[in-house]
């Protein structure tokens, strides 16, 4: 069975699907793996690499003759239109915001694999690319900050006096929230953070940071998410943070909600309010962002308000694949295994009676599986449900 990895062609993108290591893993499987030449230069990897693991490098794949087509970025509909009927793709998939390439998929019998929706149980993290990128994401973004703060992060005390320690304060403490907090910890910043989920308070002080406790209503989802505060409980995070986020030098934003829009955390004049020469980092600005005014892949000025200076607000894109060479060794890993998972005797042949399997599931035999997603087509919520492997069994709370 033919797995194809292709050079990928979203503008920014350097990571690759598969590397040398994860070509091994997938030959040893019996199956057949076929490079699109270059494909995983900007990762660091040759063509000549790729071959000596075992692979086939090819010019150009001839997608109708894969079984198996995996990818980094979401497939177009265009591409989806060149694969055989009953072709396996896997990788990440954007659902929420890619619904042609979903209808696509679906209309022409695609068994697609959305790594987004890998179940956050004990099992699958070893397949959880969500997780995997999130690590490298929320390390690049302390980076990005600590080069446009015109200051120092760590403390110094010097023969000219003392230099006292950044403050940063992160919002979110997920995988990329705890990261930042723990890159700008060893970078020698004082750190605070918070998180609508009560329980990640531990987590913040077991990476050495200040817990910020706003007293809000717990909002925590299944698996461990948060979920969206209602519009006044909203405003008044908002209102409770203000004075947190104009006491920071940095401000890095980390909250997104799997299949939403990203939460908005900090208004303009929030911004407005920090000190000149401050630095806000959005991490979720791809998604619609956590800090009003960000955009994805620019650095925007904003006057402070009493016009002394201004702040710099940065709207991450692309930020795993900034660090392609160990974003892509993560993600290949989380690629083959979840393909491991898959295989017997050198063919992949999903089992939708293992939770995995069926959780990671977007669409099937012409049928969009995951609920969520259905319903934003139109599609029937019963007709979704009853796709969705009824010998499954309920998925444990969050492990990031």
């Amino acid at each position: 069975m033919r797995v194809g990895i292709a050079r990928e062609r979203r503008d920014g993108e350097r990571r690759v699907a598969a590397t040398p290591d994860t070509v091994r893993q997938l030959t040893g499987l019996g199956l057949e793996v076929l490079i699109e030449s270059g494909a995983g230069i900007a990762a660091g990897h040759s063509d000549q690499s790729y071959a000596d693991a075992g692979a086939t490098v090819v010019p150009a794949l001839e997608l109708a003759e894969l079984g198996v087509f995996a990818h980094v970025r979401p497939l177009t509909p265009e591409t989806v239109g060149l694969l055989r009927r009953g072709a396996v793709t896997i990788g990440l998939a954007s659902p929420a915001s890619e619904l042609p390439t979903v209808r696509a998929l679906a209309g022409a019998g695609i068994t697609a694999f959305a790594l987004e929706l890998v179940p956050r149980i004990s099992r699958a993290q070893s397949m959880d690319a969500l997780t995997s990128q999130a690590l490298i994401a929320g390390y690049r973004c302390v980076l990005e900050a600590a080069t446009r703060l015109p200051r120092f992060f760590p403390l110094y005390m010097t023969a000219a006096g003392t230099i006292p320690p950044a403050s940063v304060l992160v919002l979110g403490a997920g995988v990329a929230g705890l990261q930042a907090i723990g890159t700008a910890k060893r970078l020698g910043a004082r750190v605070s953070a918070n998180d609508v989920r009560p329980a990640s308070a531990d987590e913040v002080a077991s990476m050495g940071a200040k817990f910020i406790n706003l007293d809000l209503e717990t909002a925590e989802a299944s698996g461990g998410y948060a979920k969206e505060l209602g519009d006044d409980k909203a405003a008044r995070q908002r209102a409770l943070l203000a004075p947190h986020v104009a006491a920071a030098d940095v401000l890095i934003t980390t909250a997104a909600i799997p299949g939403r829009p990203a939460p908005l955390l900090v208004t303009r004049a929030m911004v407005q309010a920090m000190k000149p020469g401050s630095v806000v980092v959005d991490l979720a600005a791809e998604s619609g962002g956590n800090v009003e005014g960000a955009v994805a892949g620019a650095d925007v000025l904003v006057p402070t308000a009493d016009g002394s200076g201004e702040v710099t607000i940065v709207g991450m894109k692309d930020a795993a694949s900034a660090m392609a060479s160990d974003a892509s060794r993560l993600y290949a890993k989380n690629v083959a295994n979840l393909l491991e998972l898959m295989t017997a005797d050198g063919v992949v042949a999903p089992d939708f009676g293992d939770e995995v399997v069926a959780g990671a599931c977007l669409t099937a035999d012409g049928v969009v599986r995951h609920a969520p997603t259905a319903e934003a087509l139109g599609l029937p919520p019963a007709a979704a449900a009853d796709a969705a492997a009824p010998d499954a069994k309920a998925t444990e709370g969050g492990v990031a």
